[in-house]
């Protein structure tokens, strides 16, 4: 998926670099529990989600070892959220600057890869299950091959939309 920026360093007008690295905290560790197997490539990803569905290609995640019981109870067709370490994106960016908006954002106010903590979020739809392997076919996915998984949720539809107004 590509970032705002090119991963070089390299800014563009209007962008603006966090004055610290936020991987050098020394902040709370994250077990990765799988990866994400698509055909995407720095060049080819789609920009997101919306963009990986049009292309018709599917993805599986491939949990590591021990993590495939944590699968039972889900279902072919069931909506799941997937949480991902976006591995190969930017981390120094606090306003970016995408071509698709009309001005410079914070990275907070985008979906960008580009981000302190480079977690990034898709609800996606399970189109196959092997519960003794640990392989989840998805519908789509926007991230490269070989991205770590950080943790897989159900979505359920009385907790993950939001409230009306009003």
């Amino acid at each position: 998926m590509p970032a705002s920026s090119d991963i070089d360093g390299e800014i563009r007008e209007g962008e603006e670099r966090l004055p610290f690295d936020p991987a050098a905290s020394d902040g709370p560790r994250v077990a990765f529990i799988g990866r994400i197997r698509s055909p995407w490539e720095k060049g080819t990803a789609p920009r997101n989600i919306g963009r990986a569905r049009e292309t018709g290609q599917g993805a599986r995640i491939e949990l590591e070892p021990g993590y495939a019981p944590g699968l039972t109870g889900l279902k072919t067709g069931q909506p799941i959220i997937v949480m991902y370490w976006m591995d190969r994106g930017r981390r120094d960016l606090i306003l970016q600057n995408p071509r698709h908006t009309d001005g410079p954002r914070g990275t907070f106010a985008l979906r960008s890869p580009a981000r302190p903590n480079p977690i990034a979020m898709s609800t996606v739809r399970i189109t196959s299950l092997d519960l003794d392997k640990g392989v989840i076919g998805i519908d789509a996915i926007d991230c490269y091959d070989g991205t770590p998984v950080v943790d897989i949720k159900p979505w359920l539809e009385t907790v993950d939309v939001p409230p009306q107004e009003g």
